[in-house]
């Protein structure tokens, strides 16, 4: 009995050593906690080029009445897909930024999402905001086939993200609406501040940047950055 003891002990021990070595070797980080496989803080990032939402009302402002958006490929977060639809935006400057991808499904409110290089282009000034936001922001004209939406606002550039699930909440030790620091080993290193977590049940975890930010970085979708704060 004594013998049989002694080996379960044995074996706890030596699973123990097991983990904190683990540990050790990542510098003990919270991801190996709740993962099989330990990505010491990082999260994938997903770049966003200019982009549409758009309303029942406003779909069919454009292109028809009764029209349905037509899914072409599913985007990263569930539920969310990029349209067969383009459309073009005009500003001020009156020199259009055409073919802009329509991503579904519908929203109670349409929304323009571009980049600052866009917005020079166009001679509108976005502020920068979190999707949804859109209250004050520029204004823009859609043009579709069928008919032209004139937005008095909803002409936003996307703040920096990361999309993450609950449990992904859990392990990064933040909640919803939280800020954070980001650390980017690009071609071009960098840092990131105030980029703000948004946390669902459905989310992926993600972040999010603009072409403007992914060019900077010298990143590309897929790339990994480290949350350092």
């Amino acid at each position: 009995m004594e013998n049989l003891l002694s080996k379960q002990i044995e074996e706890i021990v030596k699973q123990v050593v097991a983990s904190i070595e683990k540990e050790e070797k990542c510098g003990g980080c919270a991801i190996c906690k709740s993962r099989e496989e330990c990505s010491d803080g990082q999260v994938p990032v997903g770049v966003s080029n200019r982009h549409i939402h758009l309303s029942e009302a406003d779909v069919e402002t454009l292109f028809g009445k009764g029209y349905k958006l037509t899914p072409f490929k599913d985007l990263s977060q569930p539920g969310q897909y990029a349209c067969k639809e383009t459309l073009t935006l005009i500003g001020p400057s009156l020199r259009p930024i055409e073919n802009v991808r329509v991503l579904g499904p519908t929203r109670g409110k349409s929304q323009v999402e571009i980049s600052a290089t866009d917005s020079y282009v166009l001679k509108v000034k976005p502020p920068v905001r979190e999707s949804g936001n859109t209250a004050g922001s520029a204004p823009v004209i859609i043009v579709g086939p069928k008919g032209i939406v004139e937005l008095k606002e909803g002409c936003i550039i996307a703040n920096r993200h990361i999309h993450m699930s609950p449990s992904d909440a859990a392990t990064f030790g933040v909640k919803d609406c939280d800020y954070v620091t980001v650390d980017v080993d690009g071609k071009r290193r960098t840092r990131w501040f105030d980029v703000q977590v948004r946390v669902h049940k459905d989310f992926r975890l993600e972040m999010h940047v603009d072409t403007d930010d992914a060019n900077a970085a010298g990143i590309g979708n897929g790339s990994k950055v480290k949350i350092v704060k």
